[in-house]
Order: C-alpha cells, then sequence, then structure tokens
C-alpha cells in the first residue's frame, strides 16, 4: 500500500509510562523546560545558540579549553562557526573522559569475524589500543590537519584506527572497504592524504581478499602519500615499499605504557577530524567536512537524546566504515557510552539470517537497520525469523531510504513483535539526522516524529513557501545545525551551488516530504528520483510499495523514463522470488501498479532480473537503474558491491524491450 493511502490516524505502537519516563528526551525536555517535543524544537529556532549551549551542557560534551562563543554567523548561515575559542577532541568525548571511572574496565567494543571468530575490549584496552596508534603515527612525523585515509573492513582495529587519527589532530579519511584503486587514488588525491592505514588482507564471502595489494596500484598515482600502516591480518600477496610501508605491531612497538604520554591533542572546536567523500549522479565525489565539536554533538543529539541510545545498550548497526555510519556507530556509541558491536562481512553470509543470528548471539538491544536488508530478510520466511531469540531488542532505528509499508510493518511485526519501536531516520553524510522518530510518540508505519531539534526543518514549496499538512513539498532546513557540514573539502562554490543557491538561506536536502493533520511526517524518495506521470508527482516508493505488496518479489526499483505523451513513463525493474511463474508475474505486477495508482501509471514495461545495483549497506540505487535502461553515464559508480548487476540488467532490459 503507498505511503500516501495508509490510514495515518492510526498508530500500531504507543510508548508505556515507564519508557517515556526514563527517555532521555524527557529529561533533556524538563532540563530546558520544554512542555512537548514541538515546543523544543520551536525553542531550538528562536534561539539556535542558546539550544546548542544547553545541549552542550546536557550532553557534558567537554572542553579543553571552555568556547567564548556558541554560534558565529559572521558568514552567513552555510558558514556557521561553533564553539569559538574553544578547544576539545572527539577521542577526549569518547575515551580520555572513561578514565578513573566504572565504565572504563567494561566492554566497549565486540568483534565478530565473518568466519564465527569473536573479541572484545573493555575501554580500557580501546584506550590502550588508540594510544598505541597514535604514538605511532606520531612517531612518522603526522599530526594536526595532517588527512589520514582508512582502507579497512570491519576488523576490529578500525575503531582504535579512527580514534587515534582524530586524538592527534589529523583528518580521518574513510574509504569503503570494497573501493577499486581508482576510486581510493582519487579520494586520496582530492584529499591531499599524507598517510593511509590499511590491512594485508580479510575475508569476503569466505574468500581472501587482499586490501594492500589494491592500495599498492592506488599509490602509483598517489604521489602525496607518504606513509601506508599495514595491519597484519591474513596474509595476501602484495609488495612492500621500505621506508614508507610499516606494519602496524612494528610501529607501535615500544609506545609507553604511560598513556599521559600520548597526549590528545587539543584542536580548535571546529577544526575538521572527519572527511567523508559523498558519491554523486556525476563529476567528482564531494568532500563532507565534520568537526571536533559539531558531529560529536549532533551524533549524540540524534542518537541518544531523540532516539534514546543509552550506556548500557549493545549497539549493532552492520555498514562499512567508508559510509558515514560507521562513524556514527564508534564515535556516536563509545560517546553515549554505549558497547558497539562490529561484525565483519555482510549482513546475509555466511548464513542468509546472519544478521538477527548476530542479534541473539551478542543479545544486541539497539540495531541500526537498512530498509532494503528488511527487504531481502522477508523471503528468509516468517518461520526462520520466529525461530531467533530476539527479546534482547529495545530500540530499532532506520535509515537509508524510504520504507515501503509491507517491509516496515513485518520489521515491526516479525523482529519487534510489535513491542520495540521503530524508528525512521533520514539525513544525509551532510548533517546526520534531520527528521527522527523518538521513543516517546506514537508510531505510524513508515512515518516520523518530526524534525531533529536545531535544525528547523521544513517543508516548502519550489519558491521556498511552507506548506500545509497532506502536500509534498522540498524538505529543507531553516536553521545553522550544529552537526552540518562545515563545508566541501576546498570547495566553496559548490557547496553553495549543491545546497544553498536555489532558495536562498535554506538548505535544500534534495528529499520530498510530507506531513499529516496529526504532525507525522513522511519522506517520500529524492527529488531528482520523483515521478511526474500525466500531470501527477509521485516517489517511486509508492510504486515500490504496491509491487511489493503483491508476495512476488524480494525486491524493486520503479524509474521513470522520457514518453513523449506523458512526459515520464514508468518502468519497473523487479527481483523475483525463486520458483514464481515469471510471465504471470510480470502481468501481476503490473496490473497492481495500475490498481493502486490509476492507468496514468501503468508500467511501459516490467522486467526481472537477478538482483539490482546496491552499496555495501544494501541501499539500492535507483539512478544506476535508471542510466542503464536509458544508456547515460551513470556517474561514480565505485560504492557498488556489486557493479556486475548494471550489465545483468542493461541486457535484460534490451532483450525485454518492446518492439
Amino acid at each position: 500500500m503507498p505511503v500516501d493511502v495508509l490510514d495515518k490516524s492510526s498508530a500500531v505502537w504507543w510508548p508505556d509510562r515507564q519508557t517515556v519516563e526514563n527517555a532521555n528526551l524527557t529529561h533533556f525536555m524538563h532540563e530546558l523546560g520544554a512542555g512537548s517535543f514541538e515546543a523544543l524544537n520551536q525553542m531550538a529556532s528562536v534561539d539556535p545558540a542558546g539550544f546548542n549551549d544547553a545541549l552542550i551542557r546536557f550532553l557534558d560534551y567537554r572542553f579543553q579549553r571552555p568556547y567564548d562563543q556558541v554560534l558565529d554567523l559572521g558568514q552567513g548561515l552555510p558558514f556557521a562557526n561553533w564553539c569559538v575559542g574553544g578547544t576539545t577532541n572527539v577521542v577526549l568525548n569518547c575515551i580520555d573522559r572513561r578514565r578513573g571511572t566504572e565504565r572504563y574496565q567494561q566492554e566497549a567494543l565486540v568483534w565478530e569475524g565473518e568466519d564465527g571468530s569473536v573479541s572484545s575490549w573493555t575501554f580500557a584496552d580501546l584506550d590502550r589500543e588508540t594510544c598505541r596508534l597514535a604514538w605511532g603515527l606520531r612517531r612518522l612525523g603526522l599530526g594536526r590537519g595532517d588527512v589520514i585515509g582508512m582502507y579497512l573492513p570491519n576488523l576490529q582495529q578500525a575503531a582504535p584506527a579512527m580514534l587515534a587519527v582524530a586524538k592527534i589532530g589529523a583528518i580521518l579519511l574513510p574509504m569503503f572497504s570494497g573501493f577499486g584503486a581508482d576510486a581510493i587514488a582519487q579520494r586520496l588525491n582530492d584529499g591531499n592524504a599524507k598517510a593511509l592505514i590499511t590491512v594485508d588482507g580479510s575475508l569476503r564471502r569466505g574468500k581472501p581478499v587482499g586490501a594492500k595489494s589494491v592500495v599498492d596500484e592506488a599509490l602509483l598515482h598517489c604521489p602525496g602519500v607518504q606513509h601506508v600502516v599495514v595491519l597484519n591480518h591474513l596474509a595476501t600477496l602484495h609488495s612492500w615499499e621500505e621506508g614508507r610501508d610499516h606494519w602496524w605491531p612494528e610501529l607501535v612497538a615500544g609506545a609507553p605504557e604511560d598513556y599521559t604520554q600520548v597526549p590528545t591533542e587539543a584542536m580548535p572546536a571546529d577544526a575538521p577530524f572527519l572527511l567523508m567523500f559523498t558519491s554523486g549522479t556525476s563529476g567528482k565525489p564531494k568532500g563532507v567536512v565534520h568537526s571536533h565539536c559539531g558531529f560529536p554533538v549532533k551524533t549524540a543529539l540524534d542518537l541518544s537524546i531523540c532516539m534514546d541510545l543509552k550506556p548500557e545498550d549493545r549497539f549493532l548497526w552492520m555498514s562499512d566504515m567508508g559510509w558515514l555510519v560507521g562513524p556514527i556507530l564508534v564515535f556516536g556509541g563509545l560517546q553515549v557510552g554505549a558497547t558497539v558491536v562490529l561484525a565483519e562481512g555482510a549482513p546475509n553470509y555466511p548464513q542468509p539470517d546472519r544478521l538477527w543470528r548476530l542479534i541473539e548471539r551478542h543479545r544486541i538491544s539497539y540495531l541500526g537497520l537498512a530498509p532494503t536488508v528488511a527487504r531481502l530478510s522477508m523471503s528468509l520466511g516468517d518461520a526462520a525469523i520466529d525461530a531467533i531469540d530476539l527479546s534482547s531488542l529495545r530500540v530499532i532505528v532506520s535509515t537509508g531510504e524510504p520504507w515501503t509499508p509491507e517491509a516496515w510493518q513485518w520489521t515491526f511485526e516479525r523482529v519487534g513483535k510489535k513491542r520495540v519501536p521503530l524508528l525512521n531516520y533520514s539525513g544525509g553524510t551532510e548533517v546526520g539526522g534531520i527528521l527522527t522518530g523518538t521513543v516517546i510518540h506514537p508510531l505510524k508505519p513508515c512515518g516520523f516524529a518530526g524534525p531533529v531539534p536545531g535544525t528547523g526543518a521544513d517543508i516548502v514549496d519550489n519558491e521556498g513557501r511552507s506548506v500545509g499538512p497532506g502536500v509534498t513539498g522540498e524538505l529543507v532546513m531553516r536553521s545553522p545545525s550544529i552537526g552540518l557540514t562545515r563545508g566541501l573539502w576546498q570547495d566553496r562554490e559548490r557547496y553553495l551551488d549543491s545546497y544553498w543557491s536555489r532558495l536562498p538561506d535554506l538548505w535544500l536536502h534534495g528529499d520530498f516530504a510530507s506531513r499529516d493533520a496529526d504532525g507525522s511526517w513522511y519522506v517520500h524518495g529524492r527529488s531528482d528520483d520523483t515521478l511526474k506521470i500525466a500531470g501527477k508527482r509521485t516517489g517511486p516508493s509508492e510504486i515500490e510499495a504496491l509491487l511489493m505488496s503483491t508476495g512476488l518479489l524480494i525486491d524493486a526499483a520503479a524509474i521513470g523514463i522520457p514518453d513523449p505523451v506523458k512526459g515520464t513513463a514508468v518502468v519497473c525493474v523487479c527481483v523475483p522470488r525463486p520458483d514464481i511463474d515469471r510471465d504471470q508475474a510480470v502481468k501481476r505486477l503490473s496490473t497492481a501498479v495500475t490498481a493502486g495508482l490509476g492507468g496514468a501509471f501503468k508500467p511501459a514495461q516490467v522486467v526481472l532480473v537477478d538482483d539490482l545495483p546496491r552499496t555495501r549497506n544494501m541501499k539500492m540505487m535507483r539512478r544506476v537503474v535508471r542510466s542503464a535502461w536509458l544508456g547515460e553515464d551513470p556517474g561514480d559508480l565505485s560504492t557498488l558491491v556489486n557493479p556486475e548487476a548494471v550489465e545483468v540488467i542493461r541486457a535484460a532490459l534490451t532483450e525485454d524491450a518492446p518492439t
């Protein structure tokens, strides 16, 4: 059923009194004197400096030197400067503050390898490993402001690698562990990286895969990279350049046991510590810049205050360290004081139900989930999920793309057993969350409780005017968010042109959204994915929801193609369940779309394929599907985990093209 025709007056989950009273959000609202979530958002919009000052104090986010001014808008909204005059470091708040406390000797990080091996570190262990690597990096002459790349899969050592770079005042550049040499070289060169941390090899779907060998090829084109730190994990063939390459254990040998001799660098509060390159539909990837006082404070607001992550939680969110979810998991989880659970590999290997088995084995209480993972898991069958003990779950959060109602309901009922809140969370690499669910609001399928306070989120028309309930428009931010990127790396004009140029003083996020009369918000997909057919505008998720409701599919992508009569026509590219009658399925799928949305939306074509192009965190890439159909340049494909799906789609579309 499409989101737009849901009975939005009906919630499916209500918080009990104890949940509301114990919620971090409730405590925060009481602290600020806000009588409701709406009042909290209003307070944040009217006085962003005062709100964020109170936020920092509530979180007890620590500074070596207190700031003199919370917010400076002297360069305008796009270039807000935060915590002026203060010094801090994200590692001070993730690790150092635990020293001398009871939490310091308790579990901070649990890791499970693809082969089933398990290990864990306390905060003290993690502090030790971070300090040792930080000491080694300083021995190489690396420090404040230097960009250091990280090309590591989800190994246990990825956490101290990220922390050590930030600890010395350098800037972390995480890269997707499935990148090829060209994608690595481009990011290292664009980021002016001086060093890189990698591994000799690791397992990927049961096979040994070399990382150092890929790095060796990439560095033939990266003259600025002076040092490579190599973790010895799984022996694979690679070359070695003396003076440039350093084994991790040898680099850290001799590090002092007294951690006070490995100080955490006191950085200007708004200095960058994280550089994330996002993929665009064309041109070079964008370098998103996050600061020591911005990203951590905003991540804690999102995870801990809005979505109730607590120190006693065991937090799993399967994603590569090269996507924003990786830093959110490590920096966000550790800052809150939760136990971070890191898993190597994919959520569906070596067993299709691996993700759910991880929850059972490690007693996960706080789960991050991409809607696509849920959609793919539905093919396992209800009995398989019901046989797994998921009773440890307390909260499920999801992001990455809009839900289909069927997949949301399945996750809520089969995974959460109708007792666990399934909180939607939407935003982007540039800002973290813009819209959020909370544990103090009733839940409607696919809905959000409202904006993350401090974003000033709104829904507007093409002229930037707010639209009322039931109207779909562009999602924007009106307020300076402390978590917003500090621009694009060495590209001021592209930053302004990409996000700020169309609607002055409004951050244009690129998503279509709406809200209902009860105040619930909904996201309908990327505005550049939106289809306008016979004068009616709709998101692809509406069409995909109708396709999935037939029970015939594992996944689906709806795209628009040029049509001389309608302007745009619909093409549905679908992954069928096994053992269905494919010819009958095509007819039923077409009928389902027509019945749900009307004759104008009858698909020009329904094509069945074995898979859709996906990123490592299983997000489906509609723009790649559309470019395959049209024979256009799909832009950057370096983030795809299955690039072969592109050629398979092209072949299938050509084979099935109408004559």
